[in-house]
């Protein structure tokens, strides 16, 4: 019986887990080829920032996609 009740409590504590949103992630408004940077809004909070990539980086984060920046917790 115990081992039927840690079960149910185990699998209703993973169904009611939300997932959290990381707040260092953000949807690509616009880039710069000049200096390699992307504006994002951030998720979580709606600011908007300007971020500097590498030129490998910049070319994978295209407007409209969805990127998150690392170095950074939330902005």
């Amino acid at each position: 019986m115990k081992k039927v009740i840690l079960g149910l409590a185990i699998i209703l504590s993973i169904a009611s887990c939300k997932k959290v949103q990381p707040c260092n992630c953000g949807t690509v408004l616009s880039d710069r080829v000049g200096d390699y940077s992307v504006v994002i809004r951030n998720n979580c909070s709606g600011n908007e920032q300007r971020f500097v990539l590498e030129p490998g980086d910049w070319m994978n984060a295209f407007v409209g996609s969805n990127y998150c920046i690392y170095n950074v917790i939330n902005w």
